[in-house]
């Protein structure tokens, strides 16, 4: 839209306020209303001329002219709640889209400035994998101890065979079983993290091959999204 365009809809969605009582003649004429000549042809095909949005012609185009008689902009007529509604959603997502634009842009800096060539990502990933197996492997072996503590109070259950197991006893072997419960679920979190950090690690790479190669930032899809649909669609295979 040009910028005669662009005013021209602003000026229209002030004078919907204007008529309405809710903008002051300061903010009318800041608006760049003030010592405009306002002129059009009504329902009657009469010619009106003002000094300021002629209200027979709010469903109508007006002309906005100079002093001097030249064309300043186009009025158009004014928006009806659904349209400025519509017009409102627009701006909406063009502020959204721009915002999304410039957080690309700063993401993929960032990530060139992190990772300026293939070595830096490889020894990234390593890094942020050995994390998480190193946390796999005590979880493993939290799991090995609890067995281990647990075989001697089933050893001793033993001798209880068809009788009650003595309250001291059966509390033991229950709190051993819910905390490796937990420790089952925590190791199955911790495997399902290795690989969220492996995709994500396998689409940064791929983004940032693109870049390296003079992709420009912010042109491309966000890595991160391209990590979880490889995620998603690998949990999907899963029997």
């Amino acid at each position: 839209m040009s910028g005669i365009g662009r005013r021209g809809v602003g000026i229209g969605v002030l004078l919907a306020a204007a008529w309405a009582g809710s903008l002051a003649p300061a903010a009318w004429a800041q608006s760049g209303g003030g010592g405009a000549i306002f002129t059009c042809t009504n329902a009657a095909g009469k010619r009106l001329t003002s000094d300021r949005p002629i209200a027979e012609c709010l469903d109508r185009e007006q002309r906005v002219l100079n002093k001097d008689g030249s064309l300043r902009t186009m009025l158009p007529p004014s928006l009806t709640s659904d349209e400025r509604a519509a017009l409102e959603e627009s701006e909406r997502r063009k502020l959204q889209e721009r915002a999304s634009r410039q957080e690309a842009i700063r993401r993929d800096r960032n990530l060139l400035a992190r990772y300026p060539n293939e070595d830096a990502h490889r020894k990234a990933r390593e890094a942020a994998l050995e994390d998480v197996r190193v946390g796999i492997k005590a979880s493993e072996q939290r799991l090995a101890d609890l067995e281990k503590d647990r075989k001697p109070l089933l050893d001793e259950a033993e001798f209880y065979k068809g009788k009650p197991l003595p309250a001291k006893l059966k509390r033991q072997i229950e709190s051993i079983d819910v905390t490796a419960t937990a420790q089952r679920e925590l190791v199955g979190n911790q495997k399902a993290e290795l690989g969220r950090v492996t995709a994500l690690f396998d689409a940064e790479l791929v983004h940032l091959k693109k870049l390296w190669g003079g992709a420009e930032p912010g042109s491309l899809p966000s890595p991160a999204q391209a990590a979880a649909a490889k995620t998603d669609a690998s949990s999907a295979r899963k029997p």
